[in-house]
């Protein structure tokens, strides 16, 4: 059994929209209880292994856009995050999907992307609502 890399945990960020909500803890929010517990232990998961992490836990979506993969009673749940330089890895959103993250989804993470990029202050949610 391979063991896992011991690697320092990479700093989870929950990016904020333009409004100031989170869109991810928003949809965590909307979730069955045990969808969102497994979806938890997915960004667990990342912290622990970051850049290591592959499928069919994550994979690679397009344009720096990955996917963060879940899935509980047959629905596939996806969260999309992205590697802020070597620091972080900041979460977009979530979604449930049926055969293929929909490209309006990766887009939408891309925007969040290039808006983090830009002021990284603004969009990092810092904890309480």
């Amino acid at each position: 059994m391979k063991s896992e890399p011991d690697l320092p945990p990479t700093e989870i960020i929950f990016c904020r929209d333009e409004e100031g909500r989170v869109p991810l803890l928003d949809w965590l929010d909307g979730l069955p209880a045990k969808a969102r517990l497994k979806c938890l232990a997915r960004l667990q998961r990342l912290e622990m292994l970051g850049h290591e992490l592959r499928r069919p836990e994550a994979d690679y979506l397009r344009d720096g856009i990955y996917e963060l993969r879940a899935s509980f009673q047959g629905v596939h749940y996806r969260m999309l995050y992205f590697f802020h330089k070597t620091q972080a890895i900041v979460v977009s959103h979530g979604l449930q999907k049926e055969r293929e993250v929909p490209a309006a989804e990766i887009d939408r993470a891309f925007g969040q992307k290039r808006q983090f990029e830009h002021a990284p202050e603004t969009h990092t949610f810092s904890g309480g609502r």
